[in-house]
C-alpha cells in the first residue's frame, strides 16, 4: 500500500526545471475549431442618422435570433470609402447567390422598409458559431464584429500562466510517481502505461497504478487500475493486485467498513480528484473517467487512439453527464520514451 510519508518525500524533493515542459489544455471540439462562415446579405448605410430607424426596422422584419453574437452594425474599415457604416439584413438562402444578386425590394417586398439612407446590398461572410476563446474571437471579429464572453480560465491556460511553477514541480511530482509506474508495470511483462490519482485539496497521492492488460484480465488498462485502486481504498474494488507492488493505494480510515465509509461522506470514486497519466487514454478508459466523475486529467503524450484530443474529445461531450478538464504536455518527451522502455538483463 502507498505510505503517505512517501508522497510527501516525493514533494519535498529537490526544485525540479518545469521550465522544459508546458501544461496545454485539450479544448472541446468546438473551442478547437477554426470559425465556421456563412452567407449574409448586408448593405452600407449611407446616411448616419437613419442607422437606429434601419437597425429597428430591419431586425423586426429579420431577426437574427439564431445568431445573437451577431452584431448588427458595423463601422466601415475602408478609410477611403464614401459610407461609415455597413448592416446585416438577413441571412443568404445559399451560397451560390452571387450568380443573382437580389436587390433591396426583392429582400423587403411590398414595401416592408423605407429604404431611405441605405445602398444595395452585397454578399459578406459572417461567424455561423459564438467565439469561445480569444483566438476564435480575434478571427471571427476580422469578418464581422461579435459578442465575445471570454473566459479567462482558458485564456490563461491557452498562454500558460494558469499554473504556478510551484503547481507545476507538484504536476511533475504525480507524473514522475506514473512514470515508475509504467516502468513497474512492464518488469512485469505489462504494456508501459502508468496512472496515479491525487486529491488536490490535501495532494496527497490516493492511488499508483499500472496497465495490467495482460494479466488478470484483458480490460485492466492503467485508468481501470487506479478507479478499481480508489475504490479498494474505500472498502470496494473488484480485483487483487498482490501480483504487482507497482500498483498501490492509500487505504481511507474507514476502508475495512464500506458502510462506514458512505456514511463518513466518502466522495463517489474519484469525484474531485486528479489523475495522471503517461498516455492519451482510449475511448473506454475515457468513458470510466466520466463515470468515476474525475475532475481533472493530466497526461503526458497523445496515443493513436487516444479519446481526449487525438480521435475523440470524450471530456466535453454535452450529451454525456459528467465533464472533466484535459491537460496534456506533462514531461511529455519522458512519457513518449516509455514506449521504448525495455527491461534490463
Amino acid at each position: 500500500m502507498l505510505m503517505e510519508p512517501e508522497c510527501k518525500r516525493r514533494k519535498t524533493e529537490n526544485a525540479k526545471d518545469v521550465s522544459l515542459w508546458q501544461v496545454v489544455p485539450v479544448l472541446s471540439e468546438r473551442e478547437s475549431q477554426s470559425v465556421a462562415l456563412m452567407p449574409v446579405y448586408a448593405a452600407p448605410v449611407l446616411d448616419k442618422k437613419e442607422a437606429s430607424r434601419l437597425v429597428k426596422e430591419v431586425s423586426a422584419i429579420y431577426p437574427l435570433g439564431d445568431f445573437p453574437h451577431l452584431k448588427r452594425i458595423r463601422a466601415c474599415g475602408s478609410g477611403d470609402s464614401s459610407h461609415s457604416l455597413e448592416m446585416i439584413l438577413c441571412l443568404a438562402r445559399d451560397r451560390h447567390e452571387e450568380d443573382a444578386l437580389r436587390t433591396l425590394s426583392e429582400l423587403f417586398p411590398g414595401g416592408q422598409l423605407d429604404p431611405l439612407g441605405l445602398g444595395e446590398p452585397f454578399l459578406t461572410q459572417v461567424p455561423v458559431h459564438p467565439p469561445l476563446t480569444r483566438l476564435q474571437y480575434e478571427e471571427a471579429a476580422s469578418h464581422w464584429p461579435v459578442s465575445f464572453h471570454e473566459n479567462k480560465r482558458i485564456t490563461q491556460a491557452l498562454n500558460g500562466c494558469l499554473f504556478t511553477p510551484s503547481e507545476k514541480a507538484t504536476m511533475q511530482s504525480h507524473m514522475e510517481l506514473a512514470i515508475q509506474a509504467a516502468q513497474a508495470g512492464a518488469k512485469c511483462g505489462m504494456k508501459p502505461v502508468g496512472a496515479v490519482v491525487v486529491d488536490p485539496a490535501t495532494d496527497r497521492v490516493l492511488a499508483v497504478g499500472h496497465d495490467c492488460r495482460d494479466g488478470v484480465n484483458p480490460l485492466l488498462h492503467a485508468v481501470m487500475v487506479c478507479i478499481d485502486l480508489v475504490a479498494c481504498s474505500q472498502g470496494g474494488g473488484a480485483y487483487c493486485y498482490q501480483d504487482y507492488p507497482g500498483c498501490t493505494f492509500l487505504p481511507s480510515d474507514d476502508s475495512s467498513d464500506p458502510a462506514s465509509s458512505v456514511a463518513d461522506g466518502l466522495p463517489y470514486i474519484c469525484t474531485g480528484y486528479d489523475m495522471y497519466l503517461t498516455r492519451e487514454p482510449c475511448a473506454m478508459c475515457a468513458m470510466a473517467l466520466v463515470h468515476s466523475r474525475i475532475e481533472r486529467v493530466f497526461y503526458g503524450a497523445p496515443s493513436p487512439h487516444g479519446a481526449l484530443a487525438t480521435e475523440h474529445h470524450m471530456h466535453s461531450r454535452k450529451d454525456l453527464n459528467h465533464r472533466y478538464e484535459v491537460y496534456r504536455g506533462v514531461l511529455e518527451d519522458q512519457c513518449r520514451d516509455l514506449a521504448h522502455f525495455s527491461v534490463p538483463k
